[in-house]
């Protein structure tokens, strides 16, 4: 445990220190890809973060990453990092599961999806695919094809999910970049509930291919163990792949720029429940607490709610259909196979008609256009990520008021409708030793000022990794 132990000091270094390391020789691509690949060998068995690790092609791309960097022309500054991939999105030569063994590709893929390709000419090391629940339907990371993912902070608490695999791996050291998606929270949640930060950029900021099921609901994006890591991989993701159809128009931006221009003279709405969600009190305290340090460092906090209803209806009627959409294929045999939640909400769906989604449509539209005008005064919005600590892994509930992992979700699916801007940063731990999230949401098309207060408020709360998985204390 203590080589371990060691490599841990290589494999939690940043972006920033990798390539000075890498510039300056005193560390090489293959080192660092031996010190996380030792994190995965000793962890992955307690946390359950990969489905599958590609140790030959992630060997064969950190040999030509060092070459370049012993040429001096390294590709940028991701080049020779380790990084994952959720197991939902197509790496070229991998065969891709869906968190599932029915709905799994039986072949390998024959491309990589946007995502990967721009860490792929960048230089990144690819490791390989992290937990999923099937086809990220849920905010908790387990199927029945994988079995069940867990928290470094506590092997017997959920990660949160979607992208859980993706979180247990970025905090224990298994790579510092890893692509997760987010069509409900599937970033925030596991970001919030290992202590890391994520970012949900503004629906189109990162080109995907193929179309996800769920439609305009669906995001790629950073999951990271520091704000500068995610704007620098952010850089690299939203550059441009005419295979999205939806995807903004490039522009070039680079998101390290101003990271460090503070919060200064911004007019920031603090909203510890939305108007409608029940909080544990640890942690609105946790997060009330990290508003006035926000405003300790110059921003104008002002305690206010969006003026919103819960809109959990309509999520579930633009989520539920695209379930039951994805698995259309399936006979009967096959849906017996599926997660039983998963068979429940696509059961579920089939009460809706057309004229049912295209309200919710509506009602869509009526929220997002409420949202632009609020942002309209107000810079930015800080609520909780979540108003739970994570709770018992296997389970897709915290309690017995829940029924649906959105009753527990509901600060993060609604800037899902809204498509804004989104992420969650560490603001703490409660008593029993677990992370809490502070979530800041921006104005459509403004993740820079995300990434400028997520990056204020590191400066002062910086995160904290867990050394080794740890079990009930």
């Amino acid at each position: 445990m203590n080589d371990v132990n060691a490599a841990a000091g290589i494999a939690y270094l940043s972006v920033a220190e990798l390539t000075a390391r890498y510039r300056d020789r005193s560390l090489s691509p293959r080192e660092a890809l031996a010190a996380v690949l030792e994190r995965i060998d000793a962890f992955n068995g307690a946390v359950n973060a990969f489905r599958f690790v590609d140790r030959v092609g992630a060997m064969a791309a950190a040999e030509a990453s060092e070459a370049r960097w012993m040429n001096g022309a390294p590709l940028g500054p991701l080049d020779g990092v380790p990084a994952s991939v959720k197991d939902i999105v197509p790496v070229k030569g991998w065969s891709t599961s869906y968190g599932s063994s029915v709905l799994a590709e039986t072949g390998t893929a024959r491309e990589d999806a946007p995502s990967v390709a721009r860490l792929r000419e960048a230089g990144a090391v690819l490791l390989g695919l992290t937990n999923t629940p099937e086809i990220g339907w849920k905010g908790v990371t387990d199927s029945l094809a994988h079995g069940i993912t867990r928290n470094p902070w506590n092997l017997d608490r959920t990660p949160g999910g979607s992208s859980g695999g993706a979180a247990a791996a970025c905090a224990l050291g298994m790579g510092a970049l890893h692509i997760g998606t987010d069509g409900g929270g599937s970033i925030r949640i596991p970001a919030a509930f290992t202590g890391l930060f994520g970012i949900k950029a503004s629906f189109g900021r990162v080109p995907s291919y193929p179309a996800s099921a769920f439609g305009t609901l669906a995001h790629i994006g950073p999951l990271t163990r520091c704000v500068e890591d995610a704007a620098v991989m952010l850089n690299t993701l939203s550059r441009p792949d005419a295979r999205d159809w939806y995807s903004l128009p490039y522009d070039g931006r680079s998101y390290t720029e101003g990271l460090e221009n503070g919060v200064t003279g911004l007019k920031v709405a603090f909203s510890p429940t939305l108007g409608y969600a029940a909080v544990d009190p640890e942690i609105t305290a946790l997060v009330r607490k990290a508003a006035e340090a926000l405003a300790a460092l110059g921003a104008n906090i002002e305690e206010v709610d969006p003026g919103f209803d819960c809109p959990q209806e309509v999520f579930h009627k633009l989520w539920f259909p695209p379930a039951a959409y994805r698995c259309r294929h399936l006979t009967d045999a096959q849906r017996k196979q599926l997660d039983p939640g998963l068979q429940e909400i696509i059961e579920q769906s089939q009460a809706w008609d057309l004229t049912d989604f295209m309200q919710a449509t509506q009602d869509r539209a009526a929220l997002g256009t409420h949202m632009r005008k609020f942002h309209e005064e107000y810079d930015l919005l800080l609520t909780p990520t979540l108003p739970v600590t994570a709770f018992r892994a296997g389970d897709e509930v915290a309690n017995d008021a829940h029924s649906r992992w959105t009753d527990w979700a509901a600060f993060t699916y609604p800037f899902n409708l809204t498509q804004q801007p989104a992420a969650s940063i560490p603001c703490g731990f409660t008593a029993d030793g677990l992370p809490a999230g502070l979530q800041i949401v921006g104005r459509m098309h403004d993740e820079a000022t995300v990434l400028r207060a997520a990056r204020a408020y590191e400066t002062v709360h910086p995160l904290a990794m867990p050394e080794e998985p740890m079990n009930e204390r």
